[in-house]
């Protein structure tokens, strides 16, 4: 089904030449210019060297949960107007449910500041942002850059990049995205999928084949291969944006007369650019997968890397299930074990609760068309089960009214709803405590789905095709692939709809290029600005408020999504949840930290504050506090994840690696250390211990990557070494001003 080379290689007459064996080929260094991704990196990369790019995108799209948080940023370091198309959706606090006035309130923000700026504004429920950036903005070649760290639009042969907030603030102050030439991994695709097996089953079975080992970490994968062909434009775009779950830094795919005649029905046909990689292209590894061998999966909790096929769960379940309930109590730190998932395998099948489809990776038009097609007619039954499908724009909804697979699925008993990501980050289809959901989603971490464990509530998601939870919901909940059935649906290599943008063109505020300064914002009650951050330090006394051993910490745990949404446009309010979730007594504990800070810069030093400084000078000695985390910021690309520590008084993040680019970049961004420590395993680190970093200063204004710091533990004191590696003078200037905020600020 799947098979890594795990070494460089040419593509050169249709195979791979690993790099030891190739003769009469270029170094790589000048074969790697044939690859699709050079030459779209080389297109838009304005340093005048591929080793270092600093990259200027063709357009940026943000949803309701980052746009205030990025447009207030903007605002405070000097932004004009948009210098680029950048595409303001409403697919998050798009339900209005909490907290008041405040998810509207961002919402009318967001569409002063279209107005005002001159930017692009889709009201809610009209569409998911990324089905929305396919539909208009992604094209041949282009470089598209979003605060969601789903933004892959890979298929059109566009290069798109999910990150935090400051990163987008960058090109919204003329700026640029800067890295260092990543690695290119190629998947070569073969065969065609069976009918039955849906492009979620693809994409797991990519996922857990490269995810734990780190095979394309921060690497961008180039989809190409005769495989292509028999695939649709909708099977590419659901197994292309679930390439986020790799922890890849981004994806592209060769382009064909599929994609014209696609890009022709969306109106766009002159967007349309042909891209294949050149012959001799070298590539940093290869991964080949045969399609047809591909069956259908499901990635069981807590992550979308925990995939089996179905027939191996099947033949496993009481085993893999009892693997599920461990992993439960470890996650959650929970004293007594919950009602084990086993009492849902009922005569040998496993019995499912719940079941959606939604979103960016599963409310296509196609997807969406197989399940009408395998439920038209049936009934889903009296019992709990039930199923909630949202297609992911109102094109879409509108041909799959048109053609009547809506009314299949209503008439069947599913409940069909307007364009939504709630489920995918537990902002709506909240399961009942104990329930089991199988989705067509994009991630199953824990949390995600909006239980509140702290409450002693636990429910589970667990991650499956389209297809196959149409099969599963046709034999009431018993867990089902799709190929077990006598007959199912194949999916055409190309399916065009009737695409009619009449709710666009009716709806959306088009306002590129049409700034209007004299336009005010319009700020709600909640809309905040950031409160003040200060610069480095001569030396720092650092606390730690957190320390967590697991093996990945996500950014819902660091901040949760779901509740937390509708304060996310009041930085004070949303630090609150700092951690909650993980580590309640966090906020607390940094706190504490914080006001001791606040009292030594206000020259206060009484035998409170002396007693924190331990005996260091209080006027270059700065306080702060510190998460330890083994590897941290897998997952959602939003800022704040990093921005609440800093709020708190986060002065660093100590870590043995980071899970991704993007959140050590809004650690960076945020004024905070991307602090790695190879030695913190053995340290045994726990709240309360603290590092003194002397002269930590005078270490950024220099170019070294090492610090010498000491870790204070029960009173004794024990050197250590904390590295900064690959922190560009850019990133160390960031740092030492305090903040993206403070260093744009301070080159007036």
């Amino acid at each position: 089904m799947l098979q890594i080379l795990n070494t460089p290689a040419y593509y050169q007459n249709g195979t791979f030449v690993p790099v030891g064996q190739a003769q009469e080929l270029p170094a790589a260094g000048e074969a790697k210019k044939g690859t699709i991704t050079y030459g779209i990196l080389s297109s838009h990369n304005t340093s005048g060297e591929m080793d270092h790019l600093k990259i200027k995108f063709d357009a940026m799209a943000s949803h309701d949960i980052t746009y205030v948080g990025i447009v207030q940023t903007a605002r405070a370091s000097g932004l004009k107007e948009f210098p680029l198309p950048y595409v303001l959706t409403n697919c998050h606090n798009s339900l209005c449910a909490v907290g008041g006035t405040i998810n509207e309130d961002d919402h009318v923000f967001g569409l002063s500041a279209a107005k005002k700026y001159g930017g692009e504004f889709v009201p809610a429920h009209q569409a998911v942002i990324h089905c929305y950036m396919r539909e208009r903005y992604a094209g041949g070649g282009k470089m598209l850059l979003g605060s969601d760290s789903h933004t892959r639009y890979g298929a059109f042969g566009t290069i798109a990049m999910g990150e935090g907030g400051p990163e987008l603030v960058k090109q919204l102050l003329n700026k640029t995205y800067d890295i260092a030439y990543p690695r290119v991994v190629a998947i070569y695709l073969t065969g065609a999928p069976k009918p039955g097996v849906g492009p979620q089953d693809v994409a797991l079975a990519l996922i857990s084949a490269t995810f734990t080992k780190g095979i394309v970490k921060n690497a961008v994968m180039e989809f190409f291969g005769p495989g292509i062909a028999a695939l649709s434009m909708d099977y590419r775009c659901g197994i292309d944006v679930m390439t986020t779950e790799t922890s890849c830094l981004s994806s592209v795919w060769s382009t064909d007369e599929t994609v014209r005649n696609y890009m022709a029905s969306l109106g766009r046909e002159n967007e349309f650019k042909a891209l294949e990689p050149a012959d001799g292209a070298y590539y940093d590894d290869v991964i080949q997968v045969d399609l047809s061998a591909v069956e259908p999966m499901i990635a069981l909790p807590f992550h979308p890397s925990n995939a089996f096929t179905i027939s191996d769960f099947k033949a496993n379940m009481m085993d893999i299930l009892h693997q599920v309930d461990e992993a439960t109590v470890k996650q959650f730190k929970l004293k007594e074990k919950p009602e084990s998932l086993t009492h849902k395998v009922r005569d040998g099948r496993f019995y499912v609760d719940q079941a959606v489809i939604a979103g960016c990776s599963g409310g296509t038009y196609q997807n969406l068309m197989r399940v009408s097609e395998m439920l038209s007619g049936k009934s889903l039954g009296d019992n709990a089960l039930w199923l909630s499908c949202y297609p992911g724009s109102m094109p879409a909804f509108l041909a799959l009214s048109k053609n009547g697979a809506l009314t299949n699925l209503a008439a069947a008993g599913a409940s069909v709803r307007s364009c939504f990501c709630g489920p995918c980050f537990g902002a709506g289809d909240v399961p009942a405590n104990g329930a089991f959901s199988i989705r067509h989603s994009t991630r199953n971490f824990p949390n995600r789905e909006g239980s509140k464990p702290s409450d002693g509530q636990i429910s589970y998601v667990a991650l499956m095709d389209a297809r196959s939870i149409a099969a599963t919901v046709l034999n009431s909940g018993a867990l089902t692939a799709a190929t077990e059935l006598p007959e199912v649906p194949a999916d055409p290599a190309y399916e065009p709809y009737d695409y009619d943008d009449t709710p666009y063109r009716n709806r959306v505020y088009y306002g590129v290029g049409k700034a209007q300064p004299e336009k005010e914002l319009v700020f709600g009650p909640n809309i905040a600005d950031w409160p003040e951050q200060i610069p480095m330090p001569e030396d720092l006394l650092l606390t730690a408020a957190s320390a967590i051993y697991d093996p990945v910490t996500t950014t819902d745990e660091l901040i949760p999504s779901g509740e937390t949404s509708s304060y996310r446009s009041n930085p004070l309010k949303l630090a609150e949840f700092t951690l909650s979730r993980k580590d309640p007594a966090y906020v607390g504990r940094a706190k504490a930290i914080q006001e001791m800070e606040q009292k030594r810069r206000q020259g206060i030093v009484d035998a409170e504050v002396m007693t924190a400084l331990s005996g260091h000078p209080a006027g270059t000695t700065g306080l702060g506090s510190f998460i330890m985390a083994l590897k941290p910021g897998d997952g959602s690309a939003r800022e704040q994840a990093a921005s609440c520590q800093r709020v708190l008084g986060g002065v660093a993040n100590v870590a043995a690696e980071y899970a991704t680019k993007r959140y050590r970049s809004n650690v960076v961004n945020w004024g905070m250390l991307p602090f790695i420590a190879a030695e913190l395993a053995e340290r045994n680190i726990q709240p309360g211990d603290q590092l003194f970093i002397p002269s930590v200063k005078a270490a950024l204004e220099g170019e070294g990557e090492l610090i010498q710091a000491t870790l204070i533990q029960n009173g004794v004191e024990t050197p250590i070494t904390l590295e900064l590696p690959q922190l560009t003078r850019e990133e160390r200037d960031i740092i030492l001003s305090g903040c993206l905020i403070n260093y744009y600020n301070s080159e007036e």
